[in-house]
């Protein structure tokens, strides 16, 4: 395993990411406001995709509160997982709800019901948050995670949203900005690092806070959860600073059109770039099939990542899809 080289990381953490308030991607690159987001509903002749239900595994109990020695993943579909080590659980953007929106009647609907609830779930101890999006941050889940495991359970959030957090009586919360690191354990330690995206749950708040992505290392074990971003070259210092990565979770849809989505969304090509630029020795794809939030089809993502990975010259078991629900094992 690499030595992590603190002294840069530090550097990199000093570097100012927030302008008048607001955060910023360290790439200057062109995002969309709410006119952009107008044409692209409105555009004639505009496809929208019909949801589709994949076939749902339901997660064996037996097997979740009594996990292998070895790293353990279970997909609750879209970035949401169930991580399992050393007698460590950690869930990364728990999303369970029927829509990802401010409201019950309107808004982006799950057409894959989640693998799990909060009552059927082992103890959690840890929840990764990338950002605060509703497709990325459930607030009835968060309450109920809160109300069954309590202080017990910790929550690790980018600069900016821990007062979210407070505000619902949560206290047990790691607020971290880019570059930084928090060991929550003698075993276990958490890097915040940067993404190619944005924030915002409301009119007003554009983001006023962090979006960002996770690495979890349980005793040399290495865990990225990406969230949600473009492409860019920060994972090239990823690869740099981490590589390597024992296990990626990589989002690989929501991806079209490309004129609007591609400084915030990669698509399934960009996924393959970025598995090979931190250093992946395993990747999953997550961020698709589960909510319909662009134009591609349902079905697409998995298709040109399996293209992508002959293009390549992959071994597409280095970068798999797994169905939801469903349980892997990993060396």
């Amino acid at each position: 395993m690499t030595a992590i080289d603190r002294d840069r990381l530090a550097a990199l953490a000093a570097c100012p990411h927030i302008h008048k308030g607001r955060y910023r991607n360290i790439e200057r690159v062109k995002t969309h406001g709410f006119g952009d987001f107008l044409k692209w509903q409105l555009a004639p002749g505009k496809r929208f995709p019909p949801g589709k239900r994949y076939p749902l595994i339901k997660p064996d109990s037996a097997t979740l509160n009594q996990p292998t020695d070895a790293p353990q993943l279970t997909w609750l579909g879209h970035a949401s997982f169930l991580f399992q080590f050393r007698g460590i659980n950690v869930l990364t953007d728990p999303v369970l709800s029927e829509r990802a929106s401010p409201f019950r009647f309107v808004g982006p609907k799950r057409y894959t019901p989640p693998a799990l609830t909060v009552s059927q779930m082992p103890d959690i101890h840890l929840v990764l948050i990338s950002h605060n999006h509703y497709d990325h941050l459930d607030e009835e889940v968060v309450r109920q995670l809160h109300k069954r495991f309590g202080d017990a359970l910790r929550f690790c959030v980018p600069m900016g949203l821990k007062s979210w957090f407070a505000k619902r009586g949560i206290h047990n919360v790691v607020e971290l900005g880019w570059w930084q690191a928090e060991k929550l354990s003698d075993t276990e330690e958490v890097f915040c690092l940067p993404t190619q995206h944005f924030s915002g749950r409301g009119a007003h708040d554009g983001n006023k806070s962090l979006w960002c992505s996770w690495l979890l290392e349980i005793d040399g074990y290495r865990l990225y959860f990406a969230g949600d971003t473009g492409y860019g070259n920060i994972f090239g210092q990823f690869g740099e600073l981490f590589a390597p990565i024992d296990l990626a979770l990589l989002p690989i849809g929501a991806y079209n059109p490309r004129w609007f989505m591609s400084p915030i969304h990669v698509d399934p090509e960009e996924a393959v770039r970025i598995h090979q630029d931190i250093g992946a020795r395993q990747s999953v794809a997550m961020h698709w099939g589960t909510f319909v939030l662009t134009d591609e089809a349902m079905d697409e993502p998995p298709r040109r990542l399996r293209q992508a990975l002959n293009d390549w010259a992959l071994d597409q078991d280095c970068f798999i899809v797994m169905q939801h629900g469903e349980t892997r094992t990993f060396d």
